[in-house]
């Protein structure tokens, strides 16, 4: 069924109140509920974006001769980027649309790099860990550049013996994480590079996550690796704007060591009838917002702020990890630098953890490999951190506690997963439903929510998981009246 498109035009005030509305189901990010998806700096900051956004909402960066402005602001936010990352006066970079879109962006000028300069080979590959964001894989796909993964250490950080023997004739670029978003931790980035650097291949760091609060984190005196474009070796560096440069959504900055590399990265058609058509990465209109918004907050915050707000937040986390490790049964996953951690047990079900704290009305990402729950702590949890952990300890002490109803649910989550297999979904959804609101039960069956980064949905044990979240995902980008 579709939606009969609209006859007539509504008012504004109708149409901003069935927006509102429509919000009204989202989490709370503004109350500090969200451990992922948002970054917020405060009204003044929000202020300064919506309003700096405002000044450029219809500004296009396709045409920068057209908008001189937006070229001015994109070239001084890559170069106060590279000045922060240990970039030189030959660092050239690119704002684009995400953390996504840099990765995508890395992995093109990569295979493009070896085109030019080792056109012996014909299967180019990639090393990378298991920790690596899905990006990469995107890239697989995108731009046929197989990926060759590596486990990680007993730390949950890259292991560099298996990226030195992962090395062939056919890398043409290496990958680490500053840090991973799964857990938080820095890879050993000074080793990884020395051997693409030996080997005479790009070096990548994915500094998505840290990249605007890293540098802050060290200078307020933290142990914090080495990771930048400082690092010999290094190649190329990934930060997001939206993230802990607290900028609106979306934008992030993608370095290179040289203007020479990063032209690997452009894309030119001079045949058009319509023109010459360059583009610097991978999308054609560039909407000037969001680079207008980054400008602003940068400079609105200054290094002092940034070093103020990182102060607070590292303040609020470390808290937060010592809240997470006294309570029994729970504690944060390794060694994490920064402000980016995960929650494992080895005793209680950290999905069942999950799905009590969302009843108190917090949003965490559920993990897995093994089963955790993600942490991203900003500027908007330093209030929030006392209220956090006593809901953390009451959830702990639910999951914790044997009930009837959890053991009648535990036994129809396993008798669903068996039926399932002999007879329609539809059926089984229906029959445990029915059985749950019988048992007193207050969630739909079979399944329990599925470990997802940026979304949550409920899948049953059962099939092909690739098919299942395609299957999701077709049926969450649909009309639905």
């Amino acid at each position: 069924m579709t939606l009969p498109f609209p006859s007539t035009g509504k008012s504004k005030d109708e149409v901003l109140a069935a927006m509102r509305a429509a919000r009204d189901h989202d989490v709370q990010w503004q109350k500090g509920r969200a451990f992922s998806l948002v970054y917020h700096a405060g009204k003044d900051v929000d202020d300064l974006l919506k309003e700096a956004s405002l000044l450029f909402f219809s500004e296009n960066g396709l045409n920068p001769t057209a908008f001189p402005s937006l070229r001015k602001f994109e070239t001084e936010i890559t170069s106060m980027t590279a000045s922060l990352l240990g970039g030189d006066d030959n660092t050239a970079g690119t704002v684009t649309s995400g953390g996504t879109e840099s990765l995508l962006m890395t992995v093109k000028t990569a295979r493009d790099w070896a085109r030019k300069n080792r056109p012996e080979i014909k299967q180019p590959e990639m090393i990378l860990p298991i920790t690596g964001h899905p990006a990469f894989e995107k890239a697989v796909e995108y731009f046929g550049v197989k990926a060759v993964h590596i486990p990680i250490r007993a730390d949950y950080r890259a292991d560099v013996e298996s990226a030195r023997k992962a090395v062939t004739a056919n890398t043409i670029l290496m990958i680490g994480s500053a840090p991973t978003y799964p857990h938080g931790v820095v890879d050993p980035i000074r080793e990884l590079a020395a051997i693409a650097q030996e080997h005479g291949i790009l070096f990548h760091t994915d500094a998505c996550v840290g990249g605007f609060m890293l540098p802050f984190v060290r200078k307020l005196g933290y142990s914090v690796p080495d990771f930048d474009l400082s690092v010999p070796g290094v190649t190329s560096i990934s930060a997001d704007l939206h993230k802990y440069a607290y900028a609106a959504k979306g934008a992030s900055v993608v370095l290179y060591k040289s203007a020479e590399l990063r032209r690997h990265q452009m894309f030119v058609y001079t045949d058009w009838p319509g023109g010459i058509y360059p583009s610097p990465a991978m999308g054609g209109t560039r909407p000037g917002a969001p680079i207008a918004a980054a400008w602003a907050v940068l400079n609105y915050l200054g290094e002092s702020g940034y070093l103020e707000m990182t102060d607070l937040v590292m303040k609020a986390t470390r808290q937060l990890q010592d809240g997470v490790n006294a309570t029994p049964g729970l504690k944060v996953i390794s060694n994490p630098e920064m402000s980016v951690f995960a929650i494992g047990s080895a005793g209680l079900d950290v999905y069942s953890l999950a799905d009590e704290l969302t009843k108190r009305n917090w949003h965490l990402d559920r993990q897995q490999f093994p089963p955790t729950l993600h942490m991203t702590v900003q500027f908007g949890h330093v209030n929030v951190v006392d209220e956090f952990l006593s809901d953390l300890a009451n959830a702990a002490n639910a999951v914790r506690k044997p009930s009837f109803e959890k053991t009648a649910n535990a036994w129809l989550i396993k008798i669903a997963n068996f039926l399932v297999r002999i007879l329609p979904e539809a059926w089984v959804t229906r029959l445990m439903d029915k059985a749950s609101s019988v048992l007193g039960g207050g969630s739909r069956l079979p399944g329990k929510m599925a470990p997802m980064y940026g979304l949550i949905g409920s899948l049953p044990n059962r099939g092909d998981l690739k098919e299942m979240v395609l299957d999701l995902l077709d049926g969450m980008t649909r009309y639905k009246p």
